[in-house]
């Protein structure tokens, strides 16, 4: 494993900087996570022998009592308010006033006013050890929740390096000697055995191979390479050994080309300020306009003792614990909901986002289709059924370990044939596969198995390939009998998921490696907007950027390597669970199904849980626009001073109906099928009704 860990890195500095932040992210959710509940202990004491609390409740702390609130309140404003405290002075120095001055504010005045009161300084009206411990408790919480959701990161990097071999074999005059990938050299010449993976990019010198390319094109079919063809690092080998000369090592591989690409694309992910930030921006100028008002008033009335009480009051009363628990409260529950719903939200920004997603880009293989070959069609000549061919080809292709010969044999089982025993059986690489059946010869193969029979297809052929699909012909005695379409099934469910998906108003384009014959068929029959085909690995988040300088917000759907870069580009990226680790590890949200209809379940969430965002952040703001000018006396003149133990009751109903108010989330049924069923029934309340879907008709194919 320690190969892996060389080759991880090649990336630079950017890779270097994304472990470092996943590490930091790490660090800071274990800090959240100690300092609340060591305050939480603390807190216990100081609320229940703080002689406000205690008047609150009707009842007397003893004397001997008195200084347990403020020793113990102390330590929590030091130990439990520092992280807040430091990040107030960050956002001073800034100058972009948030939550963390907000609540520095808060904590502060409620500290200085706390140890007046205690020693007699001010008014014992202005002791608020009680109010300082539920407020860093509560707002601890808030961070650890938020953090924790934060940290749910992996880095792709470490999936990318695990593709490639733990040593290879160097061939030096006829010897072979073991070395790490990251010391081979250009023009090396290295043994890919049958099975294995290639070490480097490099040129084919002797051999020839079915290649699986999956890993790195993400297309399903293997593709045969011999001498003078192009192979790429961490592509593998199936049925047959090569010998490569490396062309390329380390950072000049495609494989970390690709690396470059995903590292790229994080670092610029987009660092979107949070509502709950700009509410709390917006909250300290309101509470520190009004405090100033409020000084300013009392003041000219000649009464400087008020002013004094109503100052602190309003400074310490307006950063409301609700704000603090608004945001993160539901994105906690969202990420419950989904992870139930088979829904893993990685990236909380992913998930808000995803509201406003107007462009859906879906990689095809894996995705929209199943992404393995599957037996679409059989045709068969005169005097034979196409089940009788089938059942032939299923016997010849048992001993193969091909992913077409596992579909024909899938095929034949599925349809209940009678399979009969094979003997003799061979493989030729390229060719096809032979086997003795009742006595006849039976091959199975492409092209070069006909030409070696001077055979010719058969007609049907030739709408086959136009089509884009695989042909196998089925040759008896060197006659043919028939043929085999096989190709990469289309989900059932695409087509419903695309159609839900316009309803929302959303444009919908298909990304392909395929040949464009492949491509437009696929996307005629489950309804696309717009088809990109024949698309490069490193070009495909080339697509997602174009899209994007459209005026796009752009969600891209996708399972293999060469997905990797163009999910951490888009705006949202979204990976289909049974996908590679790089996909799923370079994606915010990862579909536990490969259902398509999930990504409709993945809006609602997110139109669901923003919903609640603004709700909550209205009850936690609006708590402010009342009771911060109560504090500040504005209802004096007829005869009320709201006291400060009924604006800290009022705070922690604030804070109740937020919390209750994120629980309904727990409600919303993420199921793929019901999701589609209410976007097309238009009974879900994402649905843009009579609102045309202008960014798909303004789509054009490519």
């Amino acid at each position: 494993m320690g190969n892996h860990q060389d080759h991880g890195t090649h990336g630079g500095d950017g890779h270097a900087e994304h472990g470092a932040h996943a590490g930091h992210g790490a660090d800071h959710v274990a800090v959240f996570r100690r300092l609340f509940w060591a305050m939480t202990v603390l807190a216990v004491p100081v609320v229940a022998f703080d002689p406000m609390f205690g008047d609150l409740l009707g009842y007397e702390v003893p004397g001997w009592a008195r200084w347990i609130a403020p020793a113990l309140g102390t330590v929590i404003y030091l130990w439990g308010g520092r992280p807040f405290l430091t990040g107030a002075v960050s956002e001073i120095r800034d100058r972009k006033p948030g939550m963390m001055l907000l609540i520095g504010t808060a904590i502060t005045v409620a500290f200085v006013s706390s140890w007046g009161a205690t020693i007699g300084v001010i008014s014992h009206e202005l002791s608020f050890w009680w109010e300082l411990a539920l407020l860093v408790v509560i707002m601890l919480l808030g961070h650890w929740i938020e953090m924790a959701s934060l940290a749910q990161t992996t880095s792709a990097l470490d999936s990318l390096a695990a593709l490639l071999p733990d040593e290879a074999e160097v061939v030096v005059d006829d010897a072979i000697h073991r070395v790490a990938p990251a010391d081979l050299r250009i023009d090396d010449v290295v043994l890919v055995r049958p099975g294995a993976s290639m070490p480097a990019d490099g040129v084919v010198v002797d051999g020839s191979a079915d290649v699986d390319e999956s890993m790195v094109t993400g297309e399903s079919r293997t593709v045969r390479r011999s001498v003078g063809d192009h192979v790429v690092a961490g592509t593998i080998a199936t049925d047959s050994g090569l010998r490569v000369q490396v062309t390329a090592v380390g950072d000049e591989t495609t494989l970390a080309g690709i690396g470059r690409l995903v590292a790229d694309a994080q670092a610029s992910s987009s660092k979107a300020q949070r509502l709950a930030d700009r509410a709390a921006g917006w909250l300290f100028w309101f509470a520190l306009g009004s405090a100033a008002l409020t000084a300013i008033v009392w003041l000219a009335l000649g009464m400087p003792d008020t002013a004094i009480v109503r100052v602190i009051t309003v400074l310490v009363i307006a950063c409301p614990h609700a704000l603090g628990l608004a945001i993160p409260l539901v994105v906690s529950i969202a990420t419950e909901r989904a992870a139930r719903g088979g829904v893993l939200v990685k990236d909380r920004l992913a998930l808000e986002q995803m509201r406003s997603v107007d462009t859906v880009l879906f990689d095809k293989t894996g995705t929209l289709t199943k992404g393995t070959p599957t037996v679409v069609e059989v045709a068969a000549t005169a005097g034979r059924t196409s089940d009788e061919v089938l059942a032939l080809a299923a016997s010849a292709e048992t001993d193969s370990e091909h992913p077409l010969a596992a579909a024909i044999v899938d095929a034949a089982s599925n349809r209940d044939l009678t399979v009969p025993a094979a003997a003799d059986f061979t493989s030729e690489p390229a060719t096809g596969v032979a086997a003795t059946i009742d006595g006849a010869r039976v091959e199975v193969g492409g092209p070069r198995m006909l030409a070696l029979h001077d055979a010719a297809e058969l007609p049907v052929a030739d709408r086959w390939r136009a089509e884009g699909a695989i042909i196998l012909h089925v040759v008896v005695d060197g006659q043919v009998v028939g043929a085999v379409k096989l190709a990469d099934d289309i989900r059932p469910e695409s087509a419903e998921a695309i159609e839900a998906l316009h309803r929302l108003g959303a444009a919908v384009v298909m990304i392909t490696g395929d040949a464009r014959a492949v491509a437009d068929t696929v996307a005629a029959e489950v309804g696309v907007d717009r088809v990109y085909a024949q698309v490069r690995p490193e070009d495909k988040a080339g697509v997602v950027a174009e899209l994007q300088a459209e005026g796009r917000t752009v969600a891209m759907v996708g399972d293999g390597v060469n997905d990797a870069p163009a999910l951490a580009g888009a705006d949202v990226g979204i990976a289909i669970g049974a996908g590679t680790d790089v996909a799923i590890a370079s994606a915010g949200v990862v579909l536990a199904s490969s259902d398509p209809r999930s990504v409709l379940s993945v809006i609602e969430l997110s139109r669901a849980g923003y919903r609640k965002m603004q709700q909550n952040l209205w009850w936690a703001a609006g708590y402010n626009l009342i009771a911060v000018p109560l504090a500040a006396g504005v209802l004096a003149p007829v005869g009320f001073l709201m006291p400060m133990s009924v604006g800290a009751v009022l705070m922690s109903l604030s804070t109740i109906v937020v919390a209750l108010n994120s629980q309904l989330l727990r409600r919303l049924d993420l199921d793929p099928q019901t999701s589609a069923d209410r976007v097309l029934r238009g009974s879900a309340a994402t649905v843009r009704t009579g609102q045309p879907a202008t960014k798909s008709s303004q789509l054009v194919d490519r």
